[in-house]
């Protein structure tokens, strides 16, 4: 027995480490030089010791031709993993481009759930055919009853594929079915303990499973994390669930609380990463659906539209300094420094808005505290006034040697540093309330309200005081 242990370690000894490779600049000029050259084989070495993600965000990076090109000479090499990660934008264009058996191939890699992500952005109905083709009877059923939940919702995020036991069931019972069992889920972290009517009462991990006696019930090492979701229950519900409790993995149950499928951890956060990308792509007024693939047309239509709120925005903007025109012609340094206070009001409101609209969707940000944080804004937006104030004062006399025309600067700045706080957390929690997305409508407004505000106080102080 000991020669034997001793022959298995000298050749693992004996056997390459296959380390990890990434995606780096060396290789991935060696893959664009291989697609130029149409050399397959070289390819197809540079390729295969690459993770999913890593192939797909290659197929992201290069442009149209040079993608084709690429699986054109390595067809075989798009598995399941690669599709799964691969941008919506991309997909069809990939799937077109891969002959119908490869297709078959990758997509009977993927769980239910990675299936359902697949299918439901596709625009192409004869795309979709092919896919739920591929599937075997019980999974394409599953598939399409996923479908038909609402979108964003638990049971298009859930898998079918779940690891069940009678809640009655002991340790040692449950260790024999997992053995003998030859349809476990790739992975999986909980074992979902049943009632005779299919119903969830909880689980049991799998640790527990390994370190507890064969005699023990399961009942007497369930998870006190246990919880459920119904398959209409939006995702974002479940993914801020899933954050704030701690869950790895979490069940979802019909209107009568039968076992549907589960949702695992790493689907949530995807949908927690989604949320928060969608959130600062709004807030710079990009539509959540654009990405680095899309087409030129494409991008001016999803981006015009709220260039055209700001173009508005600025022009309202325009409207009050006209208002004092006279002010401006009579004291020229007016148009010097005005610019200076809507700037800076400009930057704090969106520092403010920034934290609002991340602590409504993180809920950190509710009605209990509102005042509370609104109060604290006004007060920060208060003290760096005065502070930036006070500089302003100074360069007021430097520059222009003018001791009342720093006292204007000074004042206009406080007063939108202190509006810029208000509006910066008051606008998100307004819109929230009637039902517009904060990330979205906030910024085109609290922009508005700190140009408007500043350059009317700075303007309306200077012709008050100095003419």
């Amino acid at each position: 027995m000991a020669e034997t242990d001793d022959q298995t370690l000298t050749d693992a000894q004996d056997d390459p480490i296959e380390e990890d490779v990434e995606l780096d600049q060396p290789r991935l000029r060696q893959i664009r030089e291989a697609v130029e050259a149409g050399d397959g084989e070289t390819l197809a070495h540079l390729l295969e010791p690459l993770h999913g993600a890593d192939v797909a965000d290659l197929l992201e990076q290069l442009d149209d031709g040079p993608r084709r090109r690429l699986i054109a000479l390595w067809p075989h090499g798009i598995d399941g993993e690669i599709l799964s990660e691969l941008d919506e934008s991309l997909r069809e264009e990939v799937l077109a481009a891969l002959p119908p058996e490869d297709v078959v191939e990758a997509v009977r890699e993927l769980d239910t759930d990675d299936v359902v992500d697949l299918i439901e952005n596709l625009e192409d109905a004869s795309q979709a055919g092919v896919i739920l083709d591929a599937l075997e009877a019980v999974d394409r059923v599953a598939v399409e009853q996923a479908l038909g939940f609402p979108e964003y919702s638990a049971g298009r995020l859930m898998q079918r594929e779940v690891v069940i036991a009678p809640s009655f069931w002991t340790v040692g019972q449950a260790i024999n079915h997992l053995r003998g069992a030859d349809d476990l889920p790739e992975q999986f972290y909980h074992v979902i303990l049943v009632d005779p009517r299919m119903r969830p009462v909880g689980y049991v991990t799998l640790g527990k499973i390994l370190s507890s006696a064969r005699e023990t019930p399961l009942a007497e090492i369930e998870e006190e994390s246990f919880r459920t979701f119904y398959a209409t229950d939006p995702e974002s519900e479940v993914a801020y669930a899933f954050n704030q409790y701690h869950l790895i993995s979490a069940a979802v149950v019909d209107a009568d609380d039968r076992l549907l499928g589960v949702i695992t951890i790493d689907d949530a956060m995807a949908v927690l990463d989604e949320e928060a990308e969608e959130d600062i792509l709004r807030l710079a007024g990009v539509d959540s659906e654009g990405s680095l693939s899309d087409r030129v047309l494409g991008t001016v239509r999803r981006r015009f539209p709220w260039l055209a709120v700001n173009l508005l925005t600025a022009i309202l903007a325009s409207v009050v300094i006209s208002q004092f025109e006279g002010v401006i012609t009579e004291i020229v340094a007016l148009a010097v420094l005005m610019p200076i206070v809507a700037s800076m009001g400009g930057n704090a409101g969106t520092q403010s808005l920034t934290v609002a609209v991340r602590a409504l969707a993180t809920r950190d940000l509710t009605g209990a505290n509102v005042w509370r944080v609104i109060r604290r804004e006004v007060l920060a937006g208060g003290i760096n006034g005065v502070a930036f104030a006070v500089i302003m004062a100074a360069v007021g006399l430097l520059w222009f040697g003018s001791p009342m025309l720093g006292l204007v600067i000074a004042v206009a700045m406080v007063i939108n540093l202190v509006v810029a706080g208000l509006a910066g957390v008051g606008i998100p929690v307004i819109l929230q309330k009637i039902g517009v997305d904060p990330a979205l409508a906030s910024g085109a407004f609290v922009t508005t309200v700190t140009d408007v505000v500043g350059f009317f106080a700075f303007l309306g102080l200077a012709a008050l005081w100095l003419l």
